[in-house]
């Protein structure tokens, strides 16, 4: 952690196996103090371990069929409970209610899912709802891979940025 409990966390999801952008993100974005991916690693564990600058959180996801990661989790970051989940469990395809429900039973304000392929900040509600969209493979309307840099100033207040991958500045 940096001083003053300040912390960047970089928040991805359903990278499917394919790491070449989150590798570059990793490396654009560091500093970071935690990586959170939120499934559909696809065997890609320990690759992520291996080549993330920080500490992991994972969880698995629909496409993680022989992983040992957890389905769920819940993690605190500086005062901030966090259910981690890909998703699919709860219907995210349709609303973000049933996985909302699932953080309030552990007493999260925050609800962070993947499954979608696609971005979601929501800060309403007693629950924010939080999925970077994916990594490797979006699904939203302009086709550039997302991901998601959670700050936390030295106030203590937590702060979402969505930032899409620019394909021209990695020389695909």
């Amino acid at each position: 952690m940096g001083k003053n409990n300040k912390m960047k966390v970089l928040i991805v999801s359903d990278s499917h196996g394919r790491n070449y952008y989150l590798e570059k993100v990793m490396e654009r974005v560091k500093p970071i103090d935690l990586l959170i991916h939120l499934g559909d690693v696809e065997d890609g564990e320990q690759i992520i371990r291996d080549i993330a600058p920080c500490k992991v959180e994972m969880v698995a996801g629909n496409n993680d069929f022989f992983s040992s990661l957890p389905k769920e989790k819940v993690i605190t970051i500086n005062g901030y409970t966090i259910f981690l989940s890909h998703g699919h469990r709860y219907a995210v395809n349709y609303s973000t209610e049933k996985l909302k429900d699932a953080a309030r039973s552990h007493n999260a304000g925050i609800a962070m899912f993947g499954h979608t392929h696609s971005p979601v900040i929501d800060m309403t509600g007693s629950v924010w709802a939080i999925n970077p969209g994916s990594i490797s493979q979006p699904r939203q309307e302009d086709g550039i891979p997302t991901y998601i840099i959670m700050d936390i100033d030295s106030k203590g207040q937590i702060h979402f940025t969505l930032n899409r991958v620019y394909k021209d500045n990695f020389r695909v």
